[in-house]
């Protein structure tokens, strides 16, 4: 037998590029096998059962899907917190893009001390463990609350359709916390900006495009690609955020006698299914608009 035909004995560039790339992914996958789909497994049965945990063993009482339909059908806690988790999170993302985006552009600029304020946005994501921001939060450094009760902003929030009403008081209350969130993106950002040929934008500029143009036609559809990995990276940060109101909420039904590990296994599995909704949402629609500026 010719066992070259099955192993060359050179390999092209791309399929090398192809076996780096699965090689790192494989890393990932050996770790979920290995340590999340046996919990996840586990969580979606309890959330078929009525859980009770004695000191000596763990009893089901199987309830088919009753704890699903009780979290959907008479529950209107979780329900309003799940819209309200879609909403701020539907508005945090496009604010966290632009403005990691223009920060981006701005540290790819020639200046003094430019490492240093690298440092400067980067630094919340490294100061924020789950103690820390909860002691911010507590004390309202990471929100604007006081912005809400101006005159002027009260009167524009009432002038709004209900539907708009509360996304926007989110917006002007909490963009601290929004933009605590920004630093990784930045640095993606940064990265992509680097990797854009510099012949190109003079080319551009002798052609007679002026910043503006080169920003549309240049750079916003180079970081297309990138767009989409920063804005699943913010919903997924967001999503699994301490401070997080669902993530609260089902923790708290854990160890509730009203509801139990059942019930919160249930609610832990609509909400990702919520979550997994928003982020393919985003993703088409991204995918879309990339698509559009790359022709």
């Amino acid at each position: 037998m010719n066992w070259r035909r099955f192993f060359p004995r050179e390999i092209s560039l791309r399929a090398r590029e192809a076996l780096y790339g699965y090689g790192f992914i494989l890393l990932w996958v050996i770790g979920f096998l290995l340590f999340a789909l046996i919990p996840l497994t586990e969580t979606f049965r309890f959330s078929l059962n009525q859980v009770a945990v004695t000191a000596t063993e763990i009893n089901l009482d199987f309830v088919e899907w009753a704890n699903y339909s009780r979290a959907l059908l008479t529950d209107p806690n979780f329900i309003e917190l799940l819209i309200g988790y879609a909403v701020e999170t539907l508005v945090s993302v496009p604010i966290v893009l632009i403005f990691a985006m223009i920060i981006a552009l701005f540290l790819n600029l020639k200046f003094p001390l430019k490492s240093l304020f690298r440092v400067i946005f980067f630094l919340p994501i490294v100061i924020t463990s789950g103690p820390v921001i909860r002691e911010l939060t507590a004390q309202g450094a990471a929100s604007a609350p006081g912005i809400s009760t101006i005159p002027a902003v009260v009167e524009f929030l009432t002038q709004l359709p209900r539907a708009l009403r509360s996304p926007v008081e989110y917006l002007l209350t909490s963009f601290i916390l929004i933009l605590w969130f920004s630093g990784v993106q930045i640095l993606i950002y940064l990265a992509s900006l680097q990797k854009i040929d510099k012949s190109i934008y003079e080319a551009a500029a002798m052609d007679g495009a002026s910043s503006w143009e080169i920003f549309w036609k240049i750079i916003l559809p180079a970081l297309s690609g990138v767009t989409i990995v920063n804005a699943i990276y913010t919903i997924v940060i967001l999503s699994h955020f301490s401070e997080n109101k669902v993530i609260r909420y089902i923790y708290d039904q854990t160890y509730d006698v009203r509801g139990g590990i059942g019930y919160a296994s249930a609610m832990a599995f609509i909400y990702f299914g919520v979550m997994l909704a928003i982020l393919v949402t985003v993703y088409l629609l991204l995918t879309r608009w990339g698509k559009r500026n790359t022709k």
